[in-house]
């Protein structure tokens, strides 16, 4: 592996991978906040100030930005989660200096126009409308308010209408001058570069003060509850889950595996028993969503409302099941989906340039996908038994959108966890 990192006088880290045999390089900002660092009141400003980023800084219109990228074939991009906001640009390896220059520029010296805010307002409201179209993603909000109420987790990143349009351009200003220092920003690059090169354009155009690293976010409370919102479509979406751990936990990976084991892919158990041998739904399948501080193990699936009690019944039975018969064969075959996902993606640098930045923002280490392979090697079908008897102890969180009426009472799926 050819990763290095440079950190420098004002906490800014800048760090690089050679892949042989590229002739891209991808260029990502990785900025160590998100929806969860925002107050109730600046609900929203991650994400809004993400889609503004592209919109104009004091040298380039929005214009000049899609131009610029377009007249030499790359891409660029970005997107915000609960804890990092990313910007990102793959180009040619020619055009390294370019990418960089821009991406310097949208997160130092963006004007935030207050014509273009109108206008991306409206963007930000229209995405809001399509997400509650989307019964499947809104499901997701319902089941973090009910998981983690009244605070920043288990609020929209996407915010709401209202507010959205109450943000004004000197809301986006305040934010941004709060959580874009040094000190929380990772500028990483993987394909065709030299990290010396690469440095060099850092030092260039990222010239942030040295400063603090920022406010940090309130730890998560963790409540679970029953969540049942009638609504006339036509399937039901059902979302169940149990606090399990952190992203610093050493179970991690015996979470993530667990989740596999579940219901990540066509020969998983729930794959399985709901779809091939029961019929019960289309889509079904298990994560495990790690955060700093918690994580939660879900468990989705859409059906038709007269299975919605059958249904209901077997997620949960399936999940309880986990704390005893897990075999070597199910757990070898959920580590080389894990392995082989891995090393597929570093054939894409725009996924390893995002790596290094999640890395080095979460772990303060880039974890390598041969560090993280052993990792998952050496967890045990005991690991996972053990993990998942104390997932089960866990209170429930289920969040069900559609006809409900059939969804078993909440008490009894508690019940057949224990």
């Amino acid at each position: 592996m050819t990763y290095q990192l440079t950190t420098f006088p004002n906490g800014l880290k800048v760090a690089t991978e050679f892949l042989p045999g590229a002739e891209s390089v991808a260029v990502t900002v990785s900025v160590g906040v998100g929806a969860r660092y925002e107050s109730e009141a600046e609900n929203g400003l991650s994400h809004l100030l993400e889609h503004m980023a592209f919109k104009g800084t004091k040298t380039r219109s929005a214009r000049d930005i899609a131009e610029a990228f377009d007249a030499v074939g790359g891409q660029a991009n970005a997107f915000t989660s609960m804890e990092a906001t990313v910007y990102f640009a793959k180009v040619l390896k020619e055009d390294v200096r370019l990418a960089t220059d821009i991406l310097g520029d949208i997160v130092q010296h963006s004007v935030f126009d207050e014509t273009e805010l109108s206008r991306e307002k409206g963007v930000v409201i229209q995405e809001i409308a399509m997400h509650y179209d989307a019964p499947d993603d809104l499901v997701n909000d319902y089941f973090d308010e009910t998981a983690f109420p009244n605070q920043p987790l288990g609020r929209s990143i996407l915010s709401g209408e209202e507010r959205i349009k109450a943000a004004s351009r000197d809301d986006l200003l305040r934010y941004m001058d709060a959580h874009y220092r040094a000190p929380r920003i990772v500028l990483s690059a993987a394909g065709n570069i030299g990290h010396e090169a690469f440095a060099a354009l850092a030092e260039e155009y990222f010239a942030l003060p040295k400063t603090a690293a920022g406010p940090a976010f309130a730890r998560a409370s963790y409540t679970g509850g029953d969540r049942r919102v009638p609504r006339d479509i036509e399937q039901m979406h059902l979302l169940l889950g149990l606090p399990t751990v952190s992203v610093y936990s050493p179970d991690y990976y015996a979470a993530q595996l667990y989740a596999g084991v579940l219901g990540g892919g066509m020969s998983s158990r729930l794959f399985q028993e709901v779809r091939e041998k029961r019929g019960l739904a289309y889509t079904v399948y298990a994560t495990a969503n790690a955060y700093e501080d918690c994580g939660m193990m879900n468990v989705y699936a859409a059906c038709a409302p007269d299975k919605a009690k059958e249904l209901s019944a077997v997620l949960c039975g399936q999940l309880a099941a986990m704390t005893k018969d897990v075999s070597d064969a199910e757990l070898r075959r959920a580590k080389n989906q894990i392995k082989a996902d891995l090393l597929m993606a570093r054939e894409n640098p725009q996924t390893v340039a995002a790596w290094i930045g999640r890395h080095l923002l979460t772990y303060g280490e880039y974890r390598p996908a041969q560090a993280i392979a052993r990792r998952v090697d050496a967890v045990t079908v005991e690991d996972i038994a053990r993990r998942a008897g104390e997932l089960i102890q866990g209170k429930l969180t289920l969040a069900a959108l559609g006809d409900v009426s059939g969804v078993l009472p909440y008490e009894e799926l508690q019940g057949t966890l224990r």
